[in-house]
């Protein structure tokens, strides 16, 4: 006769082997986007450090970023890219892009820059990504944050 604590044993083994076998959880989460930095070039255009997030447990594919960008509560222009880049899992990379800014939006990030204040940014648009062993999607985005004027590098905000 088998004793009730060795089928418990039996049991738990047999229910720990079992998950196991089945691995982790292959989550797809919404990416993100957000600003690193923005450097104002001598001809008044922008270069951009576009940072991407994968908050997925899995390895995604970035394909295309189409945001809108609001600086300092003005218009500043679309942020498009087509970074065809692989970021692994919970991992970031950073795109660089270049924008020729509307004229409100420039003279808005000019003025945080020679007050040494920073500015609200806005972005709003989609992001379309290819997780691992899965087909493309379309995931929105809309981040707010600020960024500030980077002491020592004149003409940089992050």
């Amino acid at each position: 006769m088998r004793s009730p604590f060795r089928t418990f044993l039996v049991l738990a083994a047999a229910t720990l082997l079992g998950a196991c076998a089945s691995g982790p959880a292959r989550r797809v989460s919404e990416p993100a986007a957000q600003l690193q930095q923005i450097t104002v070039r001598a001809d008044g255009g922008w270069d951009l450090q576009l940072r991407l997030q994968n908050y997925s447990s899995i390895p995604m594919r970035f394909d295309r970023v189409r945001l809108a960008l609001v600086a300092a509560g003005a218009a500043a222009g679309d942020v498009i890219a087509t970074p065809a880049l692989d970021i692994g899992p919970e991992s970031a990379d950073v795109i660089n892009l270049r924008l020729q800014p509307a004229t409100a939006s420039k003279l808005a990030v000019a003025d945080a820059l020679a007050g040494s204040h920073g500015i609200d940014y806005q972005l709003q648009g989609e992001i379309v990504a290819t997780p691992e062993k899965k087909s493309q999607k379309t995931f929105a985005v809309e981040h707010r944050s600020s960024l500030s004027p980077a002491p020592g590098l004149p003409g940089v905000l992050r």
